[in-house]
Parts: C-alpha cells; sequence; structure tokens
C-alpha cells in the first residue's frame, strides 16, 4: 500500500497568510486547498497573531497535515515590519508544534528555485508554475495563497533533502537546535 502525506505549507504575514495543503500519493503530488487569512481589518497586532494561531490549528485539525512547510521571513530593511513578520511565521510555527507536527523552513529564494527553476523568479511566474504543475483551473486574486502553496511543493520536492532547511519536530526538537539563542 502507498503511503499518503499532507504537506501544509504556509507563506505567514501579518496583512494576509497564505497556505496550501497537498497529498502526496508515493511519487505524486495532488492539489487539495489553497486560501489565505486576510488580517488587513484588524488593526490590533495581537489579535492578529491570535488569528493566525487560531487559524493553522483550524487547518490542522481538519487536514490532519503530516508536515508542514514555512516560507522563512526575507531579511528587509525595515526592523519593525521584519519583527512582525517573525512574529506571525513563530505563531504558525507554534501552532504546527502544540500538534508535534514536523515544520520545515525554506527560504523565498529556496522555494522560486524549486518551482520555477529561477530563485529570483515574480510571485506570477511562481503561480503560473504551479497551475501548471497542479492543473489549477484559477489562481486567486492575491498570491500569497500560492506562495504557501509554493511552500509545500517545495518541501515535496526536498523529501530527503531535509538538511537543507531548517526541521523541528517538536519544542524539545526546537529548543536543542536554538541553544545558543536562548539565554539560560
Amino acid at each position: 500500500m502507498t503511503k499518503e502525506t499532507i504537506i501544509l505549507g504556509i507563506d505567514p504575514g501579518t496583512t494576509i497568510m497564505g497556505f496550501g495543503l497537498i497529498k502526496v500519493v508515493g511519487k505524486t503530488m495532488q492539489f487539495v486547498q489553497l486560501n489565505e487569512l486576510d488580517l488587513k481589518k484588524y488593526d490590533d497586532h495581537y489579535l492578529k497573531l491570535k488569528l493566525i494561531f487560531e487559524r493553522t490549528i483550524e487547518l490542522i485539525d481538519t487536514h490532519n497535515p503530516d508536515e508542514i512547510a514555512i516560507e522563512a521571513p526575507f531579511f528587509g530593511k525595515n526592523v519593525q515590519s521584519m519583527l512582525k513578520l517573525g512574529r506571525a511565521q513563530g505563531v504558525a510555527m507554534a501552532a504546527g508544534l502544540s500538534r508535534e507536527i514536523p515544520i520545515t523552513e525554506y527560504s523565498p529564494k529556496k522555494i522560486k528555485m524549486a518551482i520555477t527553476g529561477n530563485g529570483n523568479a515574480s510571485k506570477e511566474q511562481v503561480a503560473k508554475m504551479l497551475q501548471s504543475l497542479l492543473a489549477l483551473k484559477t489562481l486567486p486574486k492575491n498570491l500569497d495563497a500560492t506562495d504557501g502553496l509554493a511552500a509545500a511543493v517545495c518541501h515535496f520536492y526536498n523529501f530527503g533533502k531535509i538538511e537543507s532547511g531548517k526541521s523541528y519536530t517538536g519544542w524539545s526538537a526546537f529548543v536543542k537546535q536554538n541553544e545558543s539563542r536562548i539565554k539560560k
């Protein structure tokens, strides 16, 4: 019997969190869902973090993913934006870790490279390639959802090559891999 694996891909954000799910049967991936959590109407940053956590838990409880692939924050010049994005990513990771789901982090360049063969591809190029790969009839208006789906597909392409991204199987693994950052 061929093992079935569900991968949840997340593009964290405090304005829009994109996510996508694929099912892997043997060496074949199948599209399950892509969508986004629109947070634009909320002003309270902490409420946004709560909603990200709750939506991620809801996705986990509904689809029972075996693994989570998450896009790592890219380094920008605006420190406040980076801090907010890092918090959004951390909350999504905490949701997965609370359910003991292995999480792998991929840089935006690595995801783009896995999908298009070009680490500098545009969001539109990534979306079009996903549309072709997964036979998607339409693409969403906002491409954050396809960015989340791209993280899941990137993870599929990197099965067995996990050393390329940071991977955590639970809180203890996360703490162990980040001991140097944790003050004692």
